[in-house]
């Protein structure tokens, strides 16, 4: 039986120090993609050049360069531009920060298609060195070290974690993807989770392959916290019809109880310090959005 061709694309800004690595560690996996689509937002470094070098290094090298104007962006409609652009029976979304841990990353992420309800597989991701301790927590808490795969029929035990994917590191299945509509253009965050949810309530699956896993994670200000959570938080407040009913809420709790633990039993005080403040920075900027939302909707 062939192969499976699978179709990569990585949005970039400024990722001069990262993309070549990236780049050539996809190259030399045991399933290598078909392409590799490269959608540049005007960098002010040498992503540009680093991609063209790698790009000529084979005679028949698989990877494109795409070049937009910065203020051309957005995460759903860039991504949506690229992947119309891909011929792959799977397409593959990586950030430019997302490092495959080994060379069998794309073997293992696509491998639970070989079940046809599956229409989203999303990887595993590990934080870095640099992470601070309670972003190791949440991370291994939101990618644990099992993989499982979920349907509508975990709604009600997994509540909005049943939507769980990221395109940090993600793939779709073409034939779910067209038929769930594809990236929503004008969506500037959780274009990820929109077409997770459409999927849900479609009767597809979505896979987690915890042995597909890149090392990413970040450590984020108060103030880029806040930012973050006010364009998730609106999102879901536009979304609350196809959400119907189901609340982050819950799922935030056992988060945060499972991190204070953690390291209240490590005696990390100052951490725990930290934590509380990122956690009132993701809330106070989720009811923000979540305020915006309401009244632009009112005003509608």
């Amino acid at each position: 039986m062939a192969a499976p061709t699978v179709s990569v694309i990585i949005p970039t800004l400024n990722a001069e120090r990262e993309i070549g690595a990236l780049l050539n560690r996809l190259l030399s996996q045991t399933l290598p993609p078909t392409e590799i689509f490269v959608i540049d937002s005007d960098s002010e470094d040498r992503t540009v050049e680093e991609v063209e070098e790698v790009a000529s290094s084979g005679g028949d090298s698989c990877v494109r360069l795409l070049e937009i104007e910065r203020g051309d962006f957005n995460h759903g409609g860039t991504r949506r531009m690229a992947a119309d652009r891909t011929s792959g029976e799977f397409i593959l979304l990586l950030t430019q920060d997302a490092v495959p841990l080994d060379e069998t990353f794309i073997e293992c992420l696509v491998s639970p298609f070989s079940d046809e309800r599956v229409a989203i597989s999303t990887g595993r991701q590990i934080p870095k060195a640099d992470a601070v301790r309670y972003e190791q927590l949440v991370r291994e808490f939101n990618y644990p070290r099992e993989s499982y795969v979920r349907s509508s029929k975990d709604l009600e035990r997994c509540g909005i974690k049943t939507y769980f994917t990221s395109d940090v590191c993600c793939a779709y299945r073409r034939s779910a993807y067209e038929d769930l509509g594809g990236f929503p253009e004008r969506c500037n965050t959780s274009e990820d989770m929109y077409l997770a949810i459409r999927a849900i309530g479609k009767g597809w699956s979505i896979a987690y392959a915890a042995d597909a896993a890149v090392l990413h994670s970040h450590n984020l200000t108060p103030s880029q916290q806040y930012r973050r959570n006010l364009e998730v938080g609106y999102f879901l407040e536009t979304q609350k019809e196809l959400l119907d009913g189901i609340s982050e809420t819950g799922e935030g709790a056992r988060l945060v109880m499972s991190v204070t633990s953690r390291l209240l039993l490590e005696g990390r005080v100052g951490q725990l310090i930290s934590f509380f403040i990122d956690c009132s920075a993701r809330l106070l900027g989720n009811r923000r959005g979540r305020s915006i939302a309401k009244k632009e909707m009112e005003r509608a």
